[in-house]
């Protein structure tokens, strides 16, 4: 099963000082966190703030070579965890045919904001991964995929991440 999910921000983990993409559910209260590079994260940063350059960027170069040829995004889609990297597809249409491209979820999702393709998450990978969820009665249930120690640390670092943390927030 697929969930709907929207750009929640961007974070700094105050730890590693690594920029966090959080998706969070479309319908529900679940927020996937990913650890993404500092290029990327200003990318979609850049398309959520609406901060214009005066060159485009590659996500912008993309968007706009694709416009010229006449590809539609409809949606990505982050479908798989392995090792801890997770996996995404960009699905593109051109002349009546639907491809899926391999994607990492920054770039699917920076695409995304450009082009107003829906943010897919498998519901699989979320079960895989080490969930949030910023209901009470949801940070109790089980993370899985993780030693209790990294449970532990991910738990901690969610419950607080201090609002000042977030750089570009939805």
């Amino acid at each position: 099963m697929k969930i709907r999910m929207v750009i929640h921000g961007i974070a700094m983990d105050p730890m590693s000082n690594s920029p966090v993409m959080l998706l969070k559910e479309a319908e529900g209260d679940r927020i996937l966190p990913i650890w993404i590079g500092v290029l990327e994260a200003t990318s979609i940063a850049a398309k959520l703030e609406n901060i214009q350059f005066p060159r485009p960027l590659t996500h912008d170069l993309m968007k706009n070579i694709f416009d010229f040829l006449g590809v539609k995004i409809p949606k990505i889609e982050i479908v798989d965890l392995k090792d801890n990297t997770y996996y995404a597809v960009i699905t593109i249409n051109i002349e009546g045919k639907t491809i899926d491209i391999d994607a990492r979820p920054s770039d699917a999702v920076a695409l995304a904001l450009r082009t107003g393709a829906e943010i897919f998450v498998n519901e699989e990978v979320l079960k895989k991964s080490q969930l949030y969820s910023e209901t009470p009665a949801e940070k109790e249930k089980e993370i899985v995929g993780a030693t209790e120690q990294e449970k532990e640390k991910l738990k901690e670092l969610l419950e607080n991440l201090d609002p000042k943390y977030f750089k570009y927030k939805m």
